[in-house]
């Protein structure tokens, strides 16, 4: 399984089932080096979709009580599991990667650290259900993604942008 994509890249493969076999090992891992709760981890993204072509990147959601008192004892110990800390400012969420080497030039992994229980937690974990049980949105969203690749292979806060206005209205069913 070749996971990873270097920075600022944005590339999508087959669908492969190796990606649950991959997120069940790396949950384990953080099982084995943090206190969090096993309930509080979720494989989310398009790598958690079956069928779908994705990113091959790893998606993982953690739900914490506060994620403005998430202890630096936790980015120690998802660290030793080896997930580092991103200088990414995103909403009510604190970004975390994991790298195929030293080199820290790929990425194979992100962690998603996000209040449990919160929309942010529910939405994801919708988003992945509702694709997972609808063919309908599942083309419908991979038609979108391949067509943002069609044009680049770079760019992926312009990716992010492309697509969001769909991932908004899955979230709407939610409510």
């Amino acid at each position: 399984m070749n996971l990873g994509l270097k920075n600022n890249e944005v590339r999508l493969i087959e669908y492969s089932p190796k990606w649950k076999d991959e997120f069940k090992r790396s949950k384990n891992l953080i099982l084995d080096h943090t206190h969090i709760q096993e309930n509080r981890i979720e494989h989310i993204g398009s790598t958690s979709i079956i069928g779908m072509s994705a990113k091959p990147i790893i998606d993982i959601v953690i739900g914490v009580d506060d994620l403005e008192k998430v202890d630096k004892t936790l980015f120690k110990e998802l660290e030793n599991a080896g997930f580092f800390r991103l200088k990414v400012n995103r909403p009510n969420e604190i970004v975390l990667a994991k790298f195929l080497d030293e080199s820290y030039k790929v990425k194979t992994h992100f962690i998603h650290l996000v209040e449990y229980e919160k929309d942010l937690w529910h939405n994801l974990i919708f988003f992945r259900d509702y694709l997972n049980n609808n063919k309908e949105a599942r083309e419908k969203y991979l038609d979108i993604k391949k067509k943002y690749v069609s044009k680049s292979s770079t760019g992926i806060i312009d990716y992010t942008n492309y697509k969001e206005n769909f991932v908004k209205e899955i979230y709407k069913k939610r409510k």
